[in-house]
């Protein structure tokens, strides 16, 4: 894990209390050596996948349905042919060309190396590895797997290599869609979305170019698209991730030398306590005139520390007579402070600054902190639930979005603060690949007075909020303000019911009515076998595991341990938050 620098703070690794690093840190993780060896081995079974499929549809799959409609597919293309699309196909298999590709690539790279202040050297080496990775492996592919191209007139001349698999494809997919991942990463709203929306469309576009010119068969243009998204994933995952764990969250301190600056305050006072690592000079210049605008006047500023993410600096500020306390960071930040506001009703006003921004999303704030800032303090004083958790080596404290155990826990744990730093919340999506394999975990549920449920699960969650990143709501009747929390069991089993579980969970953006509450739950003992997903509420829960597991409180991992309690703090913090228009 990495080290703070003396003078520089960062709580406890995870979700807005990453440590700080060197000024000079590397591009690639700790142990280069060992990275180029994973990203090596893993090509290679990539390779060998890619080359298996080619060689399946070529042998002993070529006349089982869907392949043998294929030729049905292509000879529609050449039948709706006309000028306008013909040209139209044109620019888009030219988009996946092997030089534009080549120019496109350099180009970004440069960009990115010449971004003031902060060159992107890890992001360019994300976007050229994976480019080459997908043409090494492509090289390969065409060589082991002999295909002829489509029986058609072909719009372009036939190059030497097999139909099998698309490089136009591959390349387009590697190359786009990698930019499209630093777009979601870096770019701000309203753009960030239509932007890294298109860049995801284009290889679908050179894909259907290819077909439409009768240069590949439609399986040509899949292999192709899972070619360049595996060299992304093989690579994005060797660069952003490694397997640092965090420490469990300190306990409250008030003895730090910020603390002791914050006693010195006048009472009245503001106090910012803010993450160094994701709230830099600029932004705290923007933070103090919105503040001095709205009459808070010489706010003082506190850094949070590697041993204290917050805590112990929202419990001085408080002590030292503060009426408003602003905290900038991410959710782990958030969740330090607010554990000790608690039950004082001093005003929060959150400040998203970091990586999910789970609550601030939950809550409806925008996420560029000055315009929360100013939105918040243009508000009202609003009464939102904590919940209260303490389990085997993990201190009594609260959290205020999602804490939970299993392969939610194991995927944060698995994400480095680099990978957030670097692409975002993407760096989330390269995690959790190394972490499907989770085993499923075993244990005892007891919510309120209702009997005791036996389950086997992937993940549990408990929820104060339900919605994450990219507006999937995972639990659909969490409120942060109705005296309860949401209890969420996910356990498919296999392909089907991995699928009927992304099916439920989509479905909950649309639902409306509270699920299962404790006063309904299935006796002990009634069969769960099937059930990918289950809600339940409660206002105190009783977890226990048969053997350790990953656990996590709103997006910071934890120590392993067999068990978690928690217990709803209706209306226990108060939030500035926007006054909503009717």
């Amino acid at each position: 894990m990495p080290t703070a620098t003396p003078g520089r703070a960062a709580g406890a690794t995870g979700e807005g209390t990453e440590a700080v690093r060197p000024a000079h840190s590397s591009v690639l993780p700790s142990g280069t050596g060992i990275t180029a060896a994973r990203i090596g081995a893993l090509t290679v079974c990539q390779a060998v996948l890619i080359v298996g499929f080619g060689l399946l549809i070529t042998g002993p799959a070529r006349n089982v349905w869907p392949l043998t409609v294929e030729d049905h597919v292509n000879e529609g293309f050449e039948r709706i042919r006309t000028g306008p699309l013909t040209t139209l196909s044109y620019l888009g298999s030219e988009a996946g060309n092997t030089l534009t590709v080549i120019a496109i690539t350099l180009l970004s790279c440069v960009a990115l190396l010449l971004v003031p202040r902060l060159p992107m050297w890890r992001q360019a080496v994300f976007l050229a590895v994976a480019v080459s990775l997908q043409a090494l492996v492509f090289l390969t592919v065409t060589e082991s797997v002999d295909r002829t191209r489509p029986d058609v007139h072909r719009l372009d001349a036939s190059p030497p290599t097999s139909s099998y698999t698309s490089g136009h494809t591959g390349a387009a997919t590697a190359l786009y869609a990698g930019l499209g991942v630093l777009v979601l990463s870096r770019v701000r709203r309203p753009w960030r979305w239509p932007l890294a929306g298109l860049l995801f469309l284009l290889p679908l576009i050179v894909g259907v170019a290819r077909l439409y010119r009768g240069m590949h068969h439609p399986t040509d243009v899949i292999g192709g698209m899972a070619n360049g998204a595996l060299s992304l994933l093989i690579v994005g995952r060797a660069l952003f991730t490694d397997g640092s764990v965090a420490a469990v969250p300190s306990p409250r301190t008030g003895d730090t030398d910020a603390s002791a600056e914050v006693e010195e305050r006048p009472p009245g006072s503001t106090a910012v306590i803010f993450n160094p690592t994701v709230t830099g000079e600029g932004d705290r210049e923007k933070l103090r005139r919105i503040l001095e605008q709205h009459g808070h006047r010489a706010p003082e500023f506190i850094e949070t520390t590697a041993d204290d993410p917050g805590t112990g600096q929202a419990a001085a500020a408080v002590r030292g007579g503060a009426t408003l306390v602003v905290v900038c960071g991410g959710d782990g930040t958030i969740r330090a402070a607010a554990d000790a506001l608690a039950g004082t009703g001093v005003p929060l006003v959150v400040v998203p600054c970091g990586t999910g921004n789970l609550l601030a999303r939950n809550l409806g704030l925008p996420l560029t902190p000055a315009t929360a800032l100013d939105a918040a303090l243009s508000g009202t004083p609003h009464r939102l639930d904590l919940g209260h958790i303490e389990g085997d080596g993990l201190a009594p404290t609260h959290f205020a979005a999602m804490s939970g155990a299993g392969l939610d826990a194991a995927m944060l744990e698995h994400t480095d603060d680099r990978a957030k730093s670097a692409v975002g919340w993407p760096a989330y999506v390269f995690a959790t690949i190394g972490t499907l394999r989770t085993p499923r975990m075993r244990l005892t549920v007891r919510l309120d007075d209702a009997p005791v449920l036996h389950r086997t699960a992937r993940m549990v969650l408990l929820a104060n909020v339900g919605t994450v990143q990219g507006g999937l709501t995972l639990v659909p009747a969490a409120r942060p303000d109705d005296g309860l929390l949401d209890l969420l069991i996910l356990d498919p089993r296999g392909p089907g019911g991995w699928m009927r579980a992304v099916g439920v969970l989509m479905r909950g953006r649309r639902r409306t009515v509270r699920p299962t509450t404790v006063d309904t739950l299935a006796p002990e003992g009634a069969g769960t076998k099937g059930v990918p997903v289950e809600f339940f509420t409660f206002r105190r829960a009783e977890l226990t595991f048969a053997v350790p597991q990953s656990r996590e409180l709103d997006g910071d991992p934890v120590s392993h341990g067999r068990g978690l309690t928690a217990e709803v703090r209706p209306g226990a913090l108060t939030v500035l938050l926007p006054t909503r228009e009717k």
